[in-house]
């Protein structure tokens, strides 16, 4: 529904946009929120598509997984995770 990857970047984002009004069945909508909130606010790369999204009953876990490895490493680039010092 795109619910998931919308609280995600609430979490990080709370003032990008009102989760609480987002609806499970607005999936189109949900996923171009998410992946517009994490290009514009952490720098992440649209490596997803909204239509692959919507349009697969079951989105390819590799490709979802590698998406949110980007998400994660654009978010230490703005020092917005800690990672563990070594």
């Amino acid at each position: 529904s795109g619910l998931a990857f919308c609280a995600l970047l609430h979490s990080f984002f709370p003032d990008a946009f009102d989760y609480g009004s987002l609806e499970p069945g607005a999936r189109r909508h949900n996923f171009a929120l998410a992946f517009a909130t994490a290009e514009e606010r952490a720098g992440c790369a649209p490596l997803l598509e909204v239509e692959d999204m919507v349009r697969l009953p079951v989105p390819d876990a590799k490709c979802v997984y590698t998406y949110l490895q980007e998400l994660y490493r654009c978010l230490v680039a703005k020092g917005l995770v800690k990672t563990k010092k070594r």
